[in-house]
């Protein structure tokens, strides 16, 4: 490699950020402009779950509400497995994520008297989503791209996907292992490019595109998980994988969420011949938490032989349903559904990762000075089943305690080494993409049916027999081929998919997101699914 090819793969910064969500971009507003920060985007800069989210942010803002209503709610929905200090911290330190989002321009809708407009959604006892309309991501996320662009100490670069992140341990150097950078594949030049960091944060949302059917967008491919793992990073809980139970059905839409703010406002779940079941599964009818709905959705669909139930608010007022889902009113009528007359037919889909990447409440994971936000993370706040909106708010809560973090570090910790270029002398252009292709579409399929909604045993077994498979297959390419974007989404959702199987298989009991037929009913022993990285299964401190 000549002295300018070098120079134009080697970057430094203070802090990398991958991923470009409401978590990193957060942290990046939140961080002193004297600091040197690069945003890492898959896609587009928008092209991340925030930007799909039409349901709200939860906080407490209303005076007939509380924290310790909003907290005993998250502990109900997460089945007796959240973490009290993770859901204090956050619940408490929501209001001011609110007031900053606010004082960052995203304008949030009012209600008559010119304040915030609360919404309900399931498994909240109070009104307490603000929301813009029902394209709340769409706000938040223009608004905080829009920011991050007007500072002048943040580089944002897109079509960019992180490998691997680049630690101390990998480079064979003494002492606590500690993150350096990573090796980062830029999709336009098809140059792995190394990025050397004092601060490594890996914000890059779930993996439930390891599912056939999923709400989330291309990028949800668990890449900041299972660079974590290979950094040597625990994950926890990576079993809870929350189906949304209402996704669009229809053979021209692809991953469209119908928002649970729907149910909250008073739409009803119905079968073909008109009935309204869910009432017979829980007293909360469609207002009962997500993993609830969503099996009694599944139940109902396998028992009739349906290949979708019906959501139906077609009973309130149409200029009500038209002002409160004006953009899901506009989309629906492009495929031909008036949600004021008609009603809409829904599937569950993969929609949220509830485990991930072990952290304390700063943030930090195993690895010195590498961090993990939002949907990547295990803080111990969703438990066994995430409450609705509570995702977001996490996101901001944690990004802004990391941001404080790395502040309080920046004095004590050194640039970062010289670390070597990625070396592709021993590799070759690969050619037969449709291996990658076939692997895909097999994984994604034997993870919906065997990995589900509803699980056994023997279908998680069959399901570990086949990923180990696909491993070796995947290792084999990896080693001998030039990487792609493709490869590399592929070998990390394998591994992630694994996680999710192994604990499934540890957890021998029914819990939230997780039903398996072998272990139906609830343990009264309550423990986390951590897993260790097998080359780093030895004694060290707990991160929290």
């Amino acid at each position: 490699m000549t002295d300018t090819d070098k120079s134009m793969s080697q970057f430094e910064y203070d802090v990398l950020i991958v991923g470009s969500g409401a978590a990193g971009l957060t942290l990046a507003l939140k961080l002193p402009d004297t600091l040197k920060v690069a945003v890492l985007s898959k896609a587009e800069l928008t092209e991340a779950s925030t930007y799909y989210a039409q349901g709200g942010v939860a906080a407490v803002l209303d005076e007939t509400d509380s924290t310790d209503s909003h907290v005993q709610d998250t502990l109900i929905a997460g089945a007796g497995l959240c973490h009290e200090d993770a859901v204090a911290f956050t619940v408490e330190n929501g209001p001011d994520a609110i007031r900053w989002l606010i004082n960052q321009g995203v304008r949030f809708t009012l209600d008559e008297a010119d304040q915030l407009h609360l919404t309900r959604e399931g498994g909240h006892s109070h009104r307490r989503i603000i929301h813009a309309a029902d394209a709340t991501g769409y706000a938040i996320s223009t608004t905080l791209v829009s920011r991050v662009k007007e500072s002048r100490h943040v580089a944002l670069l897109e079509n960019r996907v992180a490998v691997d992140v680049i630690t101390t341990g990998k480079l064979g150097q003494p002492g606590p292992n500690r993150v350096v950078g990573a090796y980062v594949l830029n999709k336009t030049s098809g140059r792995v490019e190394t990025f050397r960091a004092r601060f490594v944060i890996l914000a890059c949302g779930g993996a439930s595109k390891a599912y056939l059917y999923t709400s989330n967008p291309d990028i949800a491919t668990g890449d900041g998980i299972a660079m974590a793992w290979r950094a040597g990073c625990r994950v926890g809980n990576m079993e809870f994988n929350q189906f949304h139970p209402t996704c669009l059905y229809h053979p021209e839409a692809r991953s469209f969420l119908i928002t649970e703010a729907m149910r909250g406002e008073g739409a009803y779940l119905r079968l073909p011949d008109g009935e309204r079941f869910m009432p017979r599964f829980d007293e909360r009818a469609e207002l009962a938490p997500r993993d609830i709905v969503a099996r009694a959705i599944d139940y109902e669909m396998k028992r009739l032989g349906l290949r979708c139930v019906y959501l139906d608010i077609t009973h309130k007022p149409a200029d009500f349903v038209i002002h409160h889902f004006p953009t899901l009113y506009e989309r629906l009528k492009e495929f031909g559904i008036d949600i004021t007359k008609d009603l809409i037919p829904v599937v569950p889909a993969a929609h949220y990762t509830c485990g991930g990447v072990k952290v304390n409440l700063k943030g930090q994971t195993d690895v010195e000075n590498l961090y993990a936000i939002g949907e990547t993370s295990f803080t111990g706040l969703h438990g066994a089943n995430r409450m609705a909106s509570n995702s977001l708010l996490e996101c901001f809560v944690f990004a802004m305690s990391a941001a404080q973090d790395i502040e309080s570090k920046l004095a004590i910790t050194p640039p970062s080494p010289t670390c070597p270029d990625w070396d592709e002398s021993m590799v070759r252009n690969p050619d037969e993409d449709v291996v990658i292709l076939h692997n895909w579409e097999e994984l994604r399929r034997f993870m919906w049916d065997y990995v589900g909604i509803v699980r056994t045993n023997k279908r998680l077994e069959r399901a570990l027999h086949r990923v180990e498979l696909l491993q070796s297959e995947i290792q084999e390419y990896y080693s001998n081929y030039r990487i792609s974007n493709n490869l590399l989404e592929l070998r990390n959702l394998v591994l992630v998919g694994e996680l999710i199987i192994r604990s499934a298989l540890a957890r021998h009991e029914s819990r939230g997101l997780h039903y398996t037929l072998d272990y139906p009913e609830m343990d009264p022993v309550v423990r986390d699914t951590i897993l260790t990285p097998p080359q780093f299964e030895v004694s060290r401190p707990e991160v929290g």
